[in-house]
């Protein structure tokens, strides 16, 4: 948090979360577990501080990539190039199925759909991550877990 971002982030064990803090409580922003990539994206990409903080959940063996060394490998590389894409990509159609699930559908419907994308959440996560990920109360989420919401 405060810092730039300068490294995409390869989790090879473990389970992270980036999160950062409104009104004083943490809102959790991403998991990424094994064969996922945690990076704050506008950061890296406007060279800016982020407000994002990472934090591994479990153990955690990650690999770092300098965002400047993927610069330079794609320009040199096409494959390198075309991964870049694949994952700028992946972020974007991911940030917008998550905006429009925040918006135009109900508590449930939102862990129904975490529970069909990332299962490794539900079994992983505490749930007081997967409720502020969800935009929920923990007492919401145990109500929706419940089937009584």
């Amino acid at each position: 948090q405060g810092q730039v971002s300068r490294y995409i982030v390869f989790v090879a064990k473990g389970m992270l979360r980036q999160y950062y803090f409104k009104n004083g409580k943490e809102v959790t922003e991403h998991f990424s577990y094994e064969g996922c990539i945690l990076m704050c994206i506008e950061s890296l990409l406007k060279q800016e501080p982020t407000r994002l903080v990472a934090e591994a959940l479990e153990p955690a063996t990650v690999y770092l990539l300098p965002y400047d060394r993927l610069l330079k490998l794609s320009e040199d590389i096409r494959e390198i190039n075309i991964f870049y894409r694949k994952v700028l990509e992946f972020s974007l159609i991911t940030s917008q199925i998550k905006a429009d699930s925040w918006r135009f559908e109900t508590a449930r419907e939102r862990y129904n759909l975490l529970m069909k994308t990332h299962p490794e959440v539900i079994k992983r996560a505490p749930l007081s991550h997967i409720a502020s990920y969800l935009l929920m109360t923990p007492e919401t989420l145990s109500r929706v877990r419940a089937g009584s919401l």
